[in-house]
Formats: structure tokens, C-alpha cells, sequence
């Protein structure tokens, strides 16, 4: 499930793709993508650490995105944000984690449909950009 601050996340890389200025303020990030400016000040933070966003301290100064947004996917925010997008650790690529009580991984069938919604929500996400959202 995507988190409250995954989705905040999302809104504010789209204002800032659909931003016309060089450097975009958080209190105006906030107010154009609806999110509290306290929230979105921890969020932009944990964006900048990770390379999505930069930003510029002083008067003329603000938030703006690291690369373009066409190279910026859904499932890489949402993967710094929430982590990785198996429903299950045993279906993750980057986080794999065998269950305790699995008697045997190969055969199991929760794990084979748990690796296909994998499959299918990496498809889409890591085939949408920011830049596909921002349009």
C-alpha cells in the first residue's frame, strides 16, 4: 500500500516538474501539492539525501530536481519512501527475506502470486516517470 508520505513524496516531485522556476520554495511546493509544510520539509530532506532533489538556501533560494523528471520513476521514490514493492519479503528482489515458516519456497503459492503482483506493479512503476505524472 502506498504510504501518506509516499503520496505527499509524489505530489511534490510533480509540482516541482511542473515548476517553470529554476528553484521552487517548500511553502509553495506545499501549498500546490497539499501538503503540510512541516511534513513536506521532512520528506524534501530524505529526497535531497537520496538524490532526487536539490536545493539552495537563501532568498532566491528553494527546491528543484536533481535529474529530470523523466528520469525519475514512481517505483525509485516509492522504493526510498516505502521500500521495496513485494507484499512479501520472500518475493522481494532487493530485500529477500526466506519465511520462518516455509517449509518449501519453490512450491509455495503464496510466494508465486505474491512475485507476479511484484512483477506487475514494477512494470508499471518503474515505467512511469515523474515527468509522466506532471502531464
Amino acid at each position: 500500500m502506498l504510504s501518506m508520505k509516499a503520496k505527499y513524496a509524489l505530489r511534490a516531485l510533480t509540482v516541482l516538474a511542473k515548476s517553470k522556476e529554476e528553484m521552487t520554495q517548500s511553502k509553495v511546493i506545499a501549498k500546490e501539492a497539499g501538503v503540510p509544510i512541516k511534513f513536506l520539509e521532512n520528506i524534501l530532506q530524505e529526497l535531497k539525501r537520496n538524490h532526487l532533489v536539490e536545493s539552495k538556501r537563501g532568498v532566491f533560494g528553494g527546491y528543484y530536481l536533481a535529474k529530470p523528471a523523466k528520469d525519475i520513476s514512481v517505483a525509485e521514490l516509492m522504493r526510498i519512501i516505502d521500500g521495496p514493492l513485494a507484499p512479501v519479503r520472500c518475493a522481494s528482489i532487493s530485500a529477500y527475506q526466506k519465511c520462518d515458516d516455509c517449509k518449501d519456497e519453490r512450491a509455495c503459492a503464496i510466494r508465486k502470486t505474491m512475485k507476479k503482483v511484484r512483477d506487475a506493479m514494477s512494470e508499471v512503476l518503474d515505467n512511469t516517470s515523474i515527468l509522466d505524472m506532471a502531464c
